[in-house]
């Protein structure tokens, strides 16, 4: 699961319904009875396939409807793939948002407001939270919301922000529902912040010298706390294999914010309309590649010898047995790595594999000394 908070739990299906040991709407049937029993405060369920139907030999979208009638003014059964087949892992946090979509309430006033998309870690949630309501952007939604009785309402007055760029579907179906979605940079770093603030204080009319001093205290007070990684980072030159789709925001701040050399930043999915403004910050120089062609993206990392390789824990360790230092990406998905308090972790995340890879050569060459 890819959620920001232990907001939730989980009830797996032992694996002999797969070998044919078990009828498999049976298993479910058990471990959902089981489960709100020992957990009648559960009030949303999800039923996620692992692969798709045709593999699992199961409908899960009709054992939701199945299960929702057996349950209902009891429990919000749904259910989505979390497969991760068709571009990567963080489709599981766009499915389950999208699938929420349709559960979402209609506003029923004319008053503009501002749903903030993407799960985000409480502490992060409550920082924007504050900003905006300094900003004059009062009632700010988040979705998912911390309570799945607390869904917030949607509809034509519904202006929204991702705070994740992996969220195509969720953002399609919002839009469907009649609400806008204000396109702007991600949450990253210092500069993608204020960005981010910044188009919601446009539409939303607050003035350029409100907005300044909402933001001033805090952008200045993460660019200070920023100067320590920019020493250790800047001119190195640093490879993303494709794995999140965070891969081009986070380049963008590591290029523009810290000094960094990007050589190739490769992406599961390029969305270049949601990623409009991250492309346009992009130095020309930077190569963009889309989809897995591993062999072919590990020739050129190989050639190219980065100081940095950003990477899946597959080919982590084959890399650093090659003599390249590297950096886990599931690691920026899991960490609290949005807004300006967190702009010094997140460059930290960058820094601290260089610095491992130091140690370990003052070691070697310690080692090398005394023998």
């Amino acid at each position: 699961m890819i959620f920001a908070e232990p907001r939730f739990g989980t009830a797996i299906i032992d694996e002999r319904d797969l070998a044919g040991l078990a009828d498999a709407n049976d298993e479910l049937d058990r471990v959902v009875r089981e489960l709100l029993s020992r957990r009648p405060d559960i009030k949303m369920l999800f039923l996620v396939g692992s692969c798709p139907s045709e593999v699992i030999k199961l409908d899960l979208s009709r054992a939701a409807a199945r299960l929702s009638r057996e349950y209902v003014n009891q429990v919000r059964i749904l259910n989505y793939s979390g497969s991760g087949i068709e571009t990567t892992f963080t489709q599981g946090e766009d499915a389950c948002l999208a699938s929420l979509v349709p559960e979402l309430p209609t506003v029923h006033d004319d008053a503009p407001s501002l749903m903030v998309v993407g799960c985000l870690p409480d502490v992060v949630e409550d920082q924007f939270a504050r900003l905006f309501k300094t900003m004059g952007i009062a009632g700010v939604a988040f979705f998912p919301p911390r309570s799945s009785r607390a869904l917030p309402a949607v509809g034509p007055q519904t202006q929204f922000l991702l705070a994740q760029p992996f969220l195509g579907e969720t953002a399609r179906a919002l839009t469907a529902r009649g609400a806008t979605h204000l396109r702007a940079p991600f949450p990253f770093g210092v500069e993608g912040t204020t960005e981010w603030l910044r188009i919601a204080a446009t539409a939303f009319g607050i003035s350029a010298e409100r907005f300044e001093q909402a933001t001033q205290l805090p952008r200045e007070r993460a660019q200070r706390a920023l100067e320590r990684h920019r020493e250790r980072l800047q001119g190195k030159r640093i490879f993303f294999f494709p794995d999140s789709q965070l891969e081009i925001p986070l380049a963008r701040f590591l290029s523009r914010e810290l000094g960094m050399t990007l050589t190739e930043v490769g992406t599961p999915y390029l969305h270049r309309e949601h990623l409009k403004h991250e492309l346009a910050w992009l130095p020309s120089s930077a190569t963009l590649s889309e989809g897995q062609d591993v062999e072919k993206q590990l020739e050129r990392c190989r050639a190219q010898s980065p100081d940095l390789v950003v990477c899946g824990l597959g080919l982590a360790n084959p890399l650093e047995a090659q003599g390249l230092t590297t950096k886990w990406a599931i690691e920026l998905v899991f960490s609290p790595v949005h807004g300006y308090e967190q702009s010094a972790d997140l460059a930290e995340l960058f820094a601290r594999p260089l610095l491992r890879r130091e140690k370990l050569s003052r070691l070697a060459d310690e080692e090398r000394a005394c023998s």
